[in-house]
């Protein structure tokens, strides 16, 4: 992870910055699964409850020209600004960031439970009562599923700093429980 590149998109008046980033989250998640190397990672620098205008990918400079020479961003190079490749500053400080899932539908889980004959339907009905939902206070982008095509929630968890880097691979998405980009 020696560079990084930063796409911010621009203010539009017909489509909203969170659609923008979301169109940007999903071609990119298409040409990361394309390369399946799993060697760039991403970040969001400005997020607070919303995602923010910026997205941050993370990798060697190879790896992010590859990417770059893919023409991915075909489509959206109207909507957005894009540096080139640089060099990451000297960091001391580096974190996860990774895709967070709420257990959302207490009586989804509980069918499927019961279907794969892990409880019978009466312990699942005494269950239900004690189960709440979960709710996630993250950054989320809205998604369609490439196989299902259903709209999808992805929350994005950027985890504790850390003083020391670890190495691993990335998501098509990007992202990675394990693996840390630098923090800058």
């Amino acid at each position: 992870m020696d560079s990084y590149l930063d796409i911010q998109v621009l203010p539009d008046p017909e489509f909203g910055e969170d659609t923008l980033m979301a169109a940007l989250v999903a071609k990119l998640h298409r040409a990361l699964g394309a390369r399946g190397k799993g060697d760039i990672g991403i970040s969001l620098p400005e997020h607070g409850v919303k995602p923010g205008a910026r997205l941050r990918l993370h990798g060697t400079a190879a790896a992010l020209q590859a990417l770059e020479e893919s023409n991915w961003r075909k489509g959206l190079r109207d909507y957005c600004t894009c540096t080139g490749i640089a060099a990451v500053p000297a960091v001391t400080r580096w974190r996860t960031v990774s895709r967070a899932q709420a257990k959302s539908s207490p009586q989804r889980l509980l069918r499927r439970s019961v279907k794969k004959g892990w409880i019978t339907q009466q312990e699942a009905d005494q269950r239900v009562r004690d189960m709440r939902p979960q709710t996630l206070s993250l950054p989320y982008l809205n998604l369609t599923s490439l196989s299902t095509r259903q709209p999808f929630r992805l929350f994005i968890l950027h985890g504790e700093l850390q003083a020391t880097p670890v190495a691993g691979t990335f998501s098509s998405y990007g992202l990675s429980p394990t693996a840390t980009i630098p923090w800058f």
